[in-house]
């Protein structure tokens, strides 16, 4: 199909803007025909990227449902803190291999026909998880589901909201407009599901069930909403080559030196902050143990989302900057856990949980933006994908500590992190500096 000519520059400015809708709607940006259903320009402009994103609130929702559920689990079923754990970081196993295969997947096949199914997926899990009864197959199968539907919101819908947030799209959104449109939408689904869980299992009837049902109702609405929701790539990139379901990332150096090392401590603070600190913390509140772990999980999730909404006044410039203060803020917060634990004293332990999450909200938001500055576009899910594998390695770290409580104490693990993370500032500051020599090497150039 052949685009069509570019209005003159003289062309009434409400034409331009209903052609560039239509086109939008009718084509993707690589000029092959849409699988989405077709929208007039009307009241949809600019909006097309609110379903995915509330379809990835919604995955991310019935993803951390099951966290501040642990304490429930650990009383009520007698799990031990390592079994526990281990369940807590089960989803990892369903959201590599999603995001690896996935990725390359939208990439040649587009991204509706993957992520449709994710909210679906997701609610498979949550009736998993709530038919359990403490059956631990049945929650190790529920938690791999949820793991699923969150590595397709993952590197899929991160990749179409990315997409439907730039032109012909959105004609006024800016270039980190859709890495920060998508991390809030998972760092709002995964407050607002621990704290509906948290609640839930705490003053309602049927804690072990109610919980899920509430996330069942979220998800449907918003898959079904996401049904028409339009393609941003289509199928006409189908004819190329299949990638490699192991996405290489030897090309991007930076990914290696800058990504790679850094990744794993997004979720490592996150699940700090929300999994450690409310076991450690449980026996001072006996009262509302599972309310007192979602509360956390709420004020680490939104302390971590309220800096994403501002997080271009940081990571503005193709530079290292948000990632290097994110990793500021993640050594202070961990000496800060290392004094709030030892013994527990809950007016550290809030705070250290809002420090820990801010780390985590612009590690993931500099994360993501620093990607899509490297990916092209025919690798842009793959590269994503890889980088959120990484990340979710994070998830293991309350197991890691865990199995190391025998011998060293939370006080010196929690220091031992922060000097593990400041070494992580050192490397990415050098980057840091060279990026800064080469911006103003480009100015004086541009200069003569």
């Amino acid at each position: 199909m052949r685009a069509s000519p570019p209005k003159p520059p003289n062309a009434d400015r409400g034409t331009v803007m209903t052609t560039d809708i239509q086109d939008a709607t009718r084509k993707t940006p690589m000029g092959a025909v849409s699988t989405g259903p077709t929208t007039g320009a009307g009241s949809t402009a600019g909006r097309h990227w609110l379903a995915p994103a509330a379809a990835i609130f919604a995955v991310a929702w019935g993803g951390n449902e099951f966290t501040p559920l642990l304490v429930m689990y650990r009383q009520a079923d007698g799990f031990s803190n390592q079994l526990a754990n281990l369940l807590l970081g089960a989803y990892v196993l369903g959201i590599i291999p999603a995001l690896l295969i996935a990725g390359p997947l939208s990439d040649r096949f587009g991204r509706r026909p993957l992520m449709l199914p994710a909210p679906w997926i997701a609610i498979g899990g949550s009736v998993l998880l709530a038919l359990s009864a403490g059956n631990v197959p049945m929650l190790l199968a529920g938690r791999i589901l949820s793991g699923v539907a969150l590595g397709l919101a993952m590197a899929v819908g991160t990749s179409w909201v990315k997409e439907l947030s730039a032109k012909p799209f959105d004609l006024r959104a800016d270039r980190a407009s859709g890495a920060r449109r998508a991390t809030i939408a998972l760092s709002l689904g995964f407050a607002l599901g621990a704290a509906s869980s948290g609640a839930l299992a705490q003053w309602a009837p049927f804690p072990g069930v109610l919980p899920y049902a509430a996330h069942t109702v979220i998800a449907v609405v918003f898959g079904l909403l996401l049904l028409r929701t339009p393609e941003s790539r289509g199928r006409g990139i189908a004819a190329r080559p299949l990638p490699a379901a192991h996405p290489a990332t030897s090309p991007y150096p930076r990914f290696l030196l800058l990504i790679v090392p850094v990744a794993p401590w997004v979720f490592g603070t996150a699940t700090t902050a929300y999994a450690v600190l409310p076991a450690l913390a449980a026996g001072q509140i006996p009262s509302a143990p599972v309310a007192f772990a979602a509360l956390l999980c709420v004020v680490a999730l939104v302390a971590g989302a309220s800096l994403q909404l501002f997080s271009h006044r940081i990571t503005a410039g193709h530079n290292a900057r948000g990632i290097m203060v994110a990793l500021m803020l993640t050594v202070g917060s961990l000496l800060l856990a290392s004094v709030a634990v030892n013994p527990p004293r809950l007016w550290l332990i809030l705070p250290a949980a809002a420090l820990l999450g801010a780390a985590y909200g612009l590690l993931m938001v500099s994360g993501l933006q620093e990607v899509q500055r490297i990916a092209p576009p025919d690798h842009l899910a793959r590269l994503t994908a890889v980088y959120y594998g990484i990340t979710y390695l994070g998830f293991f770290v309350p197991l890691g500590l865990s199995l190391l409580e025998p011998w060293l104490s939370y006080q010196v693990m929690f220091a031992g992190g922060a000097a593990v993370s400041a070494v992580s500032l050192g490397l990415v500051m050098v980057i840091f500096r060279r990026d800064i020599s080469l911006h103003r090497a480009a100015a004086r150039d541009a200069s003569v």
